[in-house]
């Protein structure tokens, strides 16, 4: 797996960041793909695979890619860390465990509404964690009525 950031287009405030990914499996199989991240959302603009991708697998490629593009939108705007691209991970940031850490989670979570981003994602970036490991994160803050409900009990 390698992510390489591939542009940048500013204007004022916002930025919209593309990067290049690529899956390379053992047996020869090859997935590129050009991701798009724009106000705390990922697109992805074009798929190109060898051999060609089942409606299955496509479904889950967000999931294969997931990780490393978190990772490389929360680099930085734009550049490439160490240049090695994608070679090796970088250290997961220092993140409290119990009650300070469902403090902290709900904080990035509630400052990332009131800028209009992707909560999940900006917790997501602050823990270092999956989007399945910072969704579980939300939840216990949520369980701790840190945050406000899901959806109203009836």
């Amino acid at each position: 797996m390698s992510v390489r950031p591939a542009w940048e287009v500013r204007e004022n405030d916002d930025a919209m960041r593309w990067f290049d990914v690529r899956l390379a499996f053992t047996d020869g199989a090859r997935v590129d793909a050009l991701a798009v991240v724009a106000g705390g959302r990922v697109g992805v603009e074009d798929v190109r695979a060898q051999p060609a991708l089942s409606a299955d697998d496509l479904a889950v490629l967000a999931d294969w890619i997931e990780d490393s593009l978190a990772e490389a939108c929360c680099a930085g705007a734009g550049t490439a860390p160490g240049g090695g691209g994608g070679q090796g991970r970088r250290a997961r940031p220092a993140w409290p465990c119990g009650a300070e850490g469902r403090r902290l989670v709900a904080q990035e979570y509630r400052a990332a509404q009131r800028d209009g981003a992707d909560p999940v994602l900006a917790v997501m970036c602050a823990t270092g964690h999956s989007r399945r490991t910072s969704l579980r994160l939300i939840g216990q803050a949520r369980d701790a009525g840190l945050l406000t409900p899901r959806r109203a009990g009836r």
